[in-house]
């Protein structure tokens, strides 16, 4: 099947094949092309360019996109989206002057969600969960990583990877799994870590590599959670089973840990509302993609990512979400580049770059995601008529997207 989107008023992310991901100053230019064409067939991107040189074709679906932008789809590379009910009550006591800490020490948290989860069975966790993937698609993301980390137990850390490898089965989303068993310490554990660390390397991790539930591992790498060494052992034990790391870091506090992460070739380092010198130079010339969660940074009232000071520096950065019911109670990627833009003070180039080709990095699907490139895969973003990409995160709470194109078919929920 050919599908052919014509007059586009912008074609932005327009990339050679093999640009894997944008860092420092580059981050600034976003490649487009003014009265476009992009041709899809099947499931890929096949060609594009000006509409002078458009082809002519026998029998294509015909897309008119006059007035209209079109871009990737986000990857939204950082993701609790597989969860049981909601923390309403948290976002009520935070607003009455409890911390994240505070509502940690009374029980809520993750040890909140780990509680719910863990009392909801496998079939409603995945009804609850299709519904929050199905928004974020006609929201504009084509491919997200999601997280398990509310079970706490074998048997709760499993069934949320079973209920992400069903969502990866049912849905034309690229999905990535991650292994997050170190999210926190069960009550149980509260004084003996090195035991809980055993379960997730002896138990945990051997059956989710039996039933191949996972992509990657990750570990809340924070004061008052799990130190450095406990992380380290962890990311070494992950890599036994073929799981690289994308770890939590830096969320609240600076203790070495992006250091660690790099040594350990991690994928990714996400949060780092906290980001010291050493941090940025252990990060310069490695393969570890610093993510920025800023609607995190909105919903609790914390920091935002220095990303003014990392891109200065030549460091490349993505954006994603941090979707979760606690923190962040929304997959809306829109929110995250206009939250970019007004609070961090990235330029929409920038932003959009961070949104989609380096969050393809961070997920590990550069070669496939991210970018408008003849042979990957046709996930695109037709906007409503605007004026420019600008409008974008300039009209923040505004929905412009006019329909989203998923491998190549319309997504309709």
């Amino acid at each position: 099947m050919q599908t052919l989107i014509i007059n586009i008023k912008e074609l932005i992310q327009i990339r050679e094949i093999g640009i894997q991901k944008i860092s420092g100053s580059e981050m600034a230019n976003l490649p487009l092309l003014k009265n476009a064409f992009l041709l899809i067939e099947n499931d890929l991107i096949v060609d594009f360019g000006l509409m002078s040189v458009c082809p002519t074709l026998s029998n294509p679906n015909i897309i008119d996109a006059t007035d209209k932008v079109v871009l990737p789809t986000w990857c939204d590379s950082h993701t609790h989206l597989v969860y049981a009910g909601n923390r309403v009550q948290e976002f009520v006591d935070r607003i009455n002057g409890l911390s994240y800490e505070e509502i940690a020490n009374r029980g809520g948290g993750i040890l909140n969600s780990a509680q719910k989860l863990n009392e909801t069975s496998e079939d409603e966790i995945y009804e609850q969960s299709k519904v929050r993937l199905e928004e974020v698609m006609k929201l504009g993301t084509g491919a997200i990583e999601i997280k398990s980390g509310y079970g706490l137990t074998v048997d709760g850390e499993l069934k949320m990877l079973r209920v992400i490898k069903r969502l990866a089965e049912n849905y034309p989303i690229k999905i990535k799994a991650t292994f997050l068993g170190a999210h926190a310490f069960p009550k149980e554990y509260k004084d003996n870590h090195s035991g809980y660390i055993d379960l997730i390397i002896n138990e945990m991790l051997p059956k989710i590599a039996d039933e191949n539930l996972a992509d990657y591992i990750d570990a809340f790498l924070e004061t008052g959670y799990f130190s450095v060494e406990e992380t380290e052992r962890i990311m070494e034990a992950g890599k036994k089973f073929g799981l690289i790391a994308k770890i939590h870091v830096n969320q609240f506090t600076a203790i070495d840990g992006i250091k660690a992460c790099v040594k350990h070739e991690a994928l990714s380092v996400d949060h780092l509302e906290i980001v010291t010198d050493e941090d940025i130079e252990a990060l310069k010339n490695s393969i570890t993609m610093p993510v920025a969660l800023p609607s995190c940074s909105f919903f609790i009232s914390i920091p935002y990512t220095p990303a003014r000071k990392m891109i200065a520096a030549g460091l490349p950065l993505a954006l994603a979400t941090d979707y979760n019911p606690g923190t962040t109670p929304s997959g809306n990627m829109n929110f995250v580049v206009a939250t970019a833009c007004i609070k961090m003070k990235m330029t929409p180039e920038e932003a959009i770059n961070a949104a989609t080709i380096n969050g393809a990095y961070a997920m590990g699907i550069s070669n496939t995601h991210g970018s408008i490139t003849v042979g990957k895969k046709a996930n695109v973003i037709i906007t409503k008529p605007i004026h420019s990409f600008y409008q974008l995160p300039y009209e923040f709470g505004s929905n412009l997207i006019e329909s989203v194109i998923i491998e190549g078919n319309s997504i309709n929920y």
